[in-house]
């Protein structure tokens, strides 16, 4: 995978969340014209906000999402924009959601940082900064 460096006025950044929430109870309710609707929406919403979507699995019973946002925009807040938009429209749309679920989605979700570097690796690169510090002529080091 080649690694795409985006970039705003302030930032140049390459951050991906891994995000993956359930319906309430677990319930194996993302099939069919829900689950090609539901994927519909979450592309919408990434679209809506300037977010990559990388990819999308929507599984009857939870959605894994891999989207690339803006540095700006917290784990949470992507997460809770994908599920607050896709819940208002699916129960608007499938009466059947409304009467099996007191809400769509469960509480919780889970979310992970990727990047194309691995942790140990950038705990390796902070560790040895001082290493690579460049020395000047006539200067001393603190």
């Amino acid at each position: 995978m080649v690694r795409q460096v985006r970039t705003s006025p302030a930032a140049a950044y390459d951050l991906g969340y891994h995000v993956v929430w359930c319906p309430k109870y677990r319930r194996r309710v993302l099939v069919g014209r829900v689950k090609d609707r539901l994927e519909e929406l979450i592309h919408a919403k990434a679209e809506e906000h300037g977010w990559e979507i990388t990819a999308l699995e929507v599984m009857p019973d939870h959605v894994h999402v891999f989207v690339k946002p803006h540095p700006k925009n917290s784990p949470s807040y992507v997460a809770n924009q994908f599920k607050g938009y896709t819940s208002h429209v699916l129960r608007a749309e499938f009466p059947h959601l409304r009467s099996r679920l007191p809400t769509l989605w469960s509480r919780s979700y889970f979310v992970a940082s990727v990047g194309a570097v691995s942790a140990a690796t950038i705990q390796r690169y902070i560790q040895t900064q001082h290493e690579r510090v460049p020395k000047k002529a006539g200067a001393d080091r603190a």
